[in-house]
């Protein structure tokens, strides 16, 4: 009873992260200045980094320097103006999906950066995956932004290019201190070209003001902490399922709150990437049942970054490999 009560409370811990990653579609979208997706991704990441920071007070050291460049570009830089993009230029359905697919991309990805192979159930997931999005977005008519599906589509090849990086790398570090280098690495990438592209930061009005700080404290800074900490308590296949919570909450936002159009292609599409996705967790979820998992697999601090990443348990039992 005491291990039941313990896993759903780190499951309810866990959802705060996909919520508040859906969300974040809404709210920029809705309350955050149009045009302004470079300063956006900086009073996104650089505030959330100082104060991740703030909390760990453990600076990078040797390689790490570099490394938290790489991981920042990929993961923070890049990404966040992406996302800011595909935000202002998709309904919030529409983007929170496109990004579900990215747990299919990470298994094939994984293959030629990793040497882990997908099996046949995860692969099946991609496919159908895949075409609930080309389901959603076929016939959409002027709805759909190219430009938003460009921005969408490469920001979630490029972190998830990112997070298999952060696994090979994360040996020995510890997640909270990771993720703080990240951002701010980030941040400060993004921060000369807002200025010189941009010119100054936008004019904060007190709507946008209670947007970023949302943005930044809770679908950045406690998102991030509240899903590596279920990751460390949880198996990987249950966080993989609470992270569905994600897409879900983009198209109830969208839809309930926002008036955004949720006809039948929307349901369809939505329908089949979460089945991709439920799929593509089902093999883990299988082996996990059948194999006895070492007492430190779930301590280790790199697992955090390979479990959210959802790779194969094989790369799990091979952490200590030199190209961990």
């Amino acid at each position: 009873m005491n291990s039941d009560r313990s896993r759903y409370k780190w499951m309810l811990v866990t959802a705060i992260a996909p919520v508040a990653w859906g969300s974040n579609y809404f709210v920029t979208r809705q309350f955050l200045p149009l045009d302004h997706p470079l300063w956006g991704a900086v009073i996104r990441a650089l505030p959330a980094g100082i104060l991740l920071l703030a909390l760990t007070r453990s600076r990078p050291r040797g390689s790490w320097y570099l490394k938290s460049l790489v991981l920042g570009t990929l993961n923070v830089g890049a990404f966040f103006v992406l996302i800011y993009l595909a935000s202002q230029l998709l309904p919030s359905s529409v983007a929170s999906t496109i990004m579900a697919t990215s747990a299919a991309v990470l298994l094939l990805l994984a293959w030629p950066m990793l040497g882990d192979r997908p099996t046949v159930l995860p692969v099946v997931g991609a496919v159908v995956g895949f075409a609930g999005v080309v389901v959603m977005l076929l016939g959409g008519g002027g709805s759909i932004n190219p430009l938003g599906v460009v921005a969408s589509l490469s920001a979630m090849v490029l972190s998830s290019v990112g997070f298999i990086l952060t696994k090979k790398w994360a040996v020995g570090q510890k997640t909270l201190a990771i993720t703080s280098w990240q951002l701010i690495a980030g941040g400060l990438l993004v921060l000369p070209v807002a200025l010189i592209v941009e010119g100054g930061p936008p004019s904060i009005t007190p709507t946008a003001a209670i947007g970023f700080a949302y943005v930044t404290v809770v679908a950045t800074a406690l998102a991030f902490v509240a899903w590596f900490t279920g990751l460390r308590h949880l198996p990987a296949g249950t966080v993989g399922l609470v992270g569905l919570l994600n897409p879900v909450t983009g198209v109830l936002l969208g839809t309930l709150v926002a008036g955004e159009v949720f006809g039948w292609r929307q349901a369809v599409g939505t329908a089949l990437v979460l089945a991709g996705v439920l799929i593509g967790q089902r093999r883990r979820a299988a082996r996990s049942a059948l194999a006895v998992p070492a007492p430190s697999t779930f301590r280790a601090p790199s697992t955090g970054i390979e479990r959210a990443i959802s790779l194969p348990r094989s790369a799990l039992s091979e952490r200590n490999r030199p190209h961990d």
